[in-house]
């Protein structure tokens, strides 16, 4: 099973792809989709999508797993992300290639046993299970880590 695991982000959406086939786990490739920021975000959004939908292109996932925005304190920053969720979601969606959410301390919690592991412990974690993977960004590393969660908890039904 080749998986898009996607961290989304209006100005750092992580992506990473991976393949699994029973507890064997294979970093493909990783990297982060970075619209200008000094774009509007109808079109900080387009960006957004097309490069979602190039990774679809490039990479034929089999499904995809992005992480559940969860609330924040400032609501205009909850729905401003939550857009950047939906581009991606759509890209994916638009090629009819399951999706999959989690949310962020389940993701946590299937890499590291702590559903509250700091960025740092969840990087460690990627580098253990992927040693090919050498993500430069948190953003980087965190969509490698959805990818495996998904890995994970698929395997077992979580």
């Amino acid at each position: 099973m080749r998986i898009l695991g996607i961290d989304p982000g209006l100005l750092h959406t992580g992506w990473a792809v991976i393949d699994a086939r029973g507890g064997e786990h294979r970093y493909v490739a990783s990297g982060v989709i970075l619209p200008k920021t000094s774009l509007e975000l109808p079109a900080r959004l387009a960006t957004i999508f097309r490069g979602v939908d190039k990774l679809c292109d490039d990479f034929a996932p089999d499904v995809c797993s992005i992480e559940i925005t969860f609330v924040n304190q400032n609501p205009k920053t909850t729905l401003i992300l939550g857009h950047a969720r939906a581009a991606a979601i759509v890209a994916v969606a638009n090629r009819d290639i399951p999706i999959f959410e989690y949310e962020p301390n389940k993701i946590k919690k299937a890499l590291t046993s702590a559903g509250h592991a700091d960025k740092e412990q969840v990087y460690k974690m990627v580098r253990i299970l992927l040693p090919a993977a050498r993500p430069k960004t948190s953003d980087e590393s965190d969509a490698i880590a959805i990818a495996l969660a998904h890995a994970n908890m698929s395997r077992f039904k979580f």
